[in-house]
């Protein structure tokens, strides 16, 4: 068996093969970039574990209290949020319309250690959407027990 040297002269772009420089030059792949996917439009999101609860706050600023739904369906949180805005203005000349849709759906699995028959606190504030969802008593963390040696 004999090596054959690698001839590297013969490419453009020597550090891609083919099908790499066909789908980057593709004007179809320019869509498929993170901008124009779903989650790309998804509001940021925090969750902190607290010894009472659950604290999950997404960012959604420019909605309202009435723009939100939140359910718990089957041990799954799901949290979406609508906006719609229209606006027209009827002139003799003319007519200006314009609108706006904006909308999110978030889907988590809770963890065993929530307690889904209690209720749910939600608020909205400073366009900051705020849940506490409180642990089931078993599953809050218990005060240390120091047992006396006799």
């Amino acid at each position: 068996m004999s090596l054959i040297k690698f001839n590297n002269r013969n490419r453009l772009f020597p550090s891609w093969n083919n099908e790499s420089l066909k789908s980057f030059l593709s004007s179809d792949d320019f869509f498929n970039n993170d901008f124009f996917e779903e989650d790309s439009l998804m509001p940021a999101m925090n969750v902190k574990e607290h010894d009472e609860d659950f604290e999950i706050e997404f960012a959604a600023p420019g909605f309202s209290k009435k723009d939100f739904e939140v359910t718990i369906d089957d041990n799954i949180l799901n949290v979406c949020g609508e906006k719609k805005h229209e606006v027209e203005e009827k002139e003799e000349d003319y007519t200006r319309k314009e609108f706006s849709y904006n909308s999110f759906r978030r889907s988590l699995t809770l963890p065993k250690s929530v307690s889904t028959d209690q209720e749910v606190k939600a608020t909205y504030k400073n366009g900051i959407l705020k849940l506490n969802l409180h642990k089931k008593e078993e599953a809050k963390e218990q005060p240390k027990k120091v047992i006396e040696v006799i």
